[in-house]
C-alpha cells in the first residue's frame, strides 16, 4: 500500500468492525504494591520506566498508535497537519476545515474564488439573456385562472433552474476535486499549490462528473417512483402521493449520507463511480446517525454564513436598482443590473468561505472513518514521517522475505 493517503488503495483492514487492525494498549505487568521496591526516587523525579533497549516500530504507544503522554494522561497523538492522527469529534472535524482554509488560503482562495466567479457570471449571464421572461400575474384572476398562472409560474422556474443547476454543479465539481485534494496535504503538514492540485485531480474529473451527476438523477428517479402512483390515480390518490412523498424523501436523505463520502473515495484512491459508491457505504456502515448528524451541521453552518453575508448586499443592490422587495416578489419590477452585479459580488464573497469548509468536512469525515476502521493514523504518521513510525507499512519486510 503506498504511504500517501490520497494514492492509497482502500485499505486491506476489514471495515466491518471499528478499530480493526488498531494495536490496543497494554495491560499493566507490574504486582501488586507489596512487591515494589522501598526504594523509590524522590517525588517529582519519578519517570516511566525504560526497557533493556530500543524496540523497533512506533514508540511506546496508545490508542491508535500515537505515543503515551506520560503516566495518568491520555496518549497524545501525533498531529503533523491539521487534525491530530487519531478517532475526531466533531469540533475537530469542523476545525480542521476551517485550518485548512487559513494554512492553505492562497490555494483554497484561488480555487473557490476563481470557480464562484466564473459560476456566478454565467448564471448572470443566463438568467439575462437566455431565460425567459416570467409570466405576469393578475390580481383579478378567477379561480381557474389563478391555477393556470400557478401552474405556468412552476413550469417557468423549472426551466429556469436547470441552467442554474448544472452551473452549481460544474462549480462543486472542481471545487470538489481540487479541495479535495488540497485537504489530504493539509492533513500531513505539506503544502501544495494550485497547480500541483490541479495535476492530481484533473485525471479524476470525468468519474467525479459522472458521480455528481449520478446522485441527484437517483434521486429525482426514487421521487418518482414515490409520488407518480398517485399523480395517476388522479384526484383519490392525492394522499397517496403525500405519503409516497415523504417515504422518497427519507429514502433520498438515507442513500445520500450513505454515499456522502464517495467524492473522496473516488478522488483520493482513484476509484471508480460504483466502486466508490460501495465504498462510502461501506465506511458509513455503522455511522450513519453521526455521518447525518455532521453533515446537517455543517450545511446549517454555511447557510447561516451565506445569508449574513449575502443579506447585506442584497438590501444594498435593491436600493442601487431602485426596486422594492414587493415589487421583486410580485415579478412587476424586474431587476436590473446593479442588482445582479451587487448581490452577485455577495454570492462569490459568500461562497469562497462556504466551498472550502462543506468540502473540508466531507474530506475529513471519510479520513476519520477510515481512522476508526483502518487505523489509517499509522499509515498517515508514515507518510508525514513522524518520527517512530517508520518510511513503510508492517509486515513488508516478511512479504518480501
Amino acid at each position: 500500500m503506498n504511504d500517501t493517503p490520497g494514492w492509497a488503495s482502500p485499505g486491506s483492514a476489514p471495515s466491518n468492525g471499528q478499530n480493526s487492525g488498531v494495536p490496543n494498549p497494554a495491560g499493566p505487568t507490574d504486582g501488586p504494591s507489596s512487591k515494589w521496591s522501598k526504594e523509590q526516587p524522590p517525588p517529582g523525579q519519578w519517570s516511566a520506566p525504560s526497557g533493556p533497549g530500543p524496540v523497533p516500530g512506533p514508540p511506546a504507544s496508545g490508542w491508535g498508535g500515537a505515543p503515551q503522554g506520560g503516566w495518568g494522561r491520555p496518549p497524545a497523538a501525533a498531529k503533523p497537519g491539521v487534525i491530530p492522527l487519531r478517532p475526531l469529534g466533531v469540533g475537530e472535524i469542523l476545525d480542521g476545515a476551517v485550518s485548512t482554509l487559513r494554512a492553505h488560503w492562497r490555494t483554497v482562495l484561488a480555487v473557490t474564488v476563481s470557480v464562484s466567479v466564473v459560476t456566478q457570471i454565467a448564471s448572470i449571464l443566463v438568467e439575462r439573456y437566455l431565460l425567459p421572461e416570467p409570466p405576469a400575474v393578475n390580481p383579478d384572476a378567477t379561480p381557474e385562472e389563478a391555477l393556470q398562472q400557478s401552474m405556468e409560474s412552476l413550469q417557468a422556474s423549472m426551466i429556469a433552474m436547470g441552467p442554474a443547476l448544472l452551473i452549481m454543479l460544474i462549480g462543486t465539481l472542481l471545487t470538489t476535486a481540487l479541495l479535495t485534494v488540497v485537504i489530504s496535504r493539509s492533513v500531513l503538514g505539506r503544502p501544495v499549490t494550485l497547480p500541483e492540485a490541479w495535476r492530481e485531480a484533473r485525471p479524476r474529473l470525468p468519474h467525479l462528473l459522472a458521480l455528481i451527476l449520478l446522485l441527484p438523477v437517483g434521486s429525482a428517479l426514487v421521487m418518482c417512483v414515490g409520488i407518480l402512483p398517485g399523480v395517476l390515480i388522479g384526484g383519490a390518490g392525492v394522499l397517496l402521493s403525500v405519503v409516497g412523498g415523504i417515504a422518497a424523501t427519507v429514502v433520498v436523505i438515507w442513500l445520500m449520507i450513505r454515499f456522502a463520502l464517495a467524492p473522496p473515495a473516488l478522488v483520493l484512491e482513484r476509484q471508480g463511480v460504483i466502486a466508490s459508491l460501495r465504498r462510502s457505504a461501506k465506511l458509513v456502515q455503522g455511522a450513519w446517525w453521526r455521518v447525518f448528524g455532521i453533515t446537517l451541521l455543517t450545511i446549517l453552518l454555511a447557510f447561516l454564513v451565506s445569508m449574513v453575508i449575502a443579506i447585506p448586499f442584497t438590501i444594498i443592490g435593491f436600493a442601487a436598482d431602485g426596486v422594492g422587495f414587493s415589487d421583486f416578489i410580485s415579478g412587476n419590477s424586474p431587476v436590473g443590473w446593479p442588482f445582479l452585479i451587487i448581490s452577485g459580488i455577495g454570492s462569490v464573497i459568500a461562497s469562497s468561505i462556504t466551498y472550502p469548509i462543506s468540502a473540508g468536512v466531507t474530506a475529513l469525515l471519510y479520513v476519520d472513518q477510515r481512522i476508526r476502521r483502518e487505523a489509517l493514523d499509522l499509515e498517515l504518521a508514515r507518510a508525514a514521517g513522524v518520527p517512530g513510525y517508520g518510511t513503510e507499512p508492517p509486515g513488508n519486510h516478511a512479504a518480501q522475505g
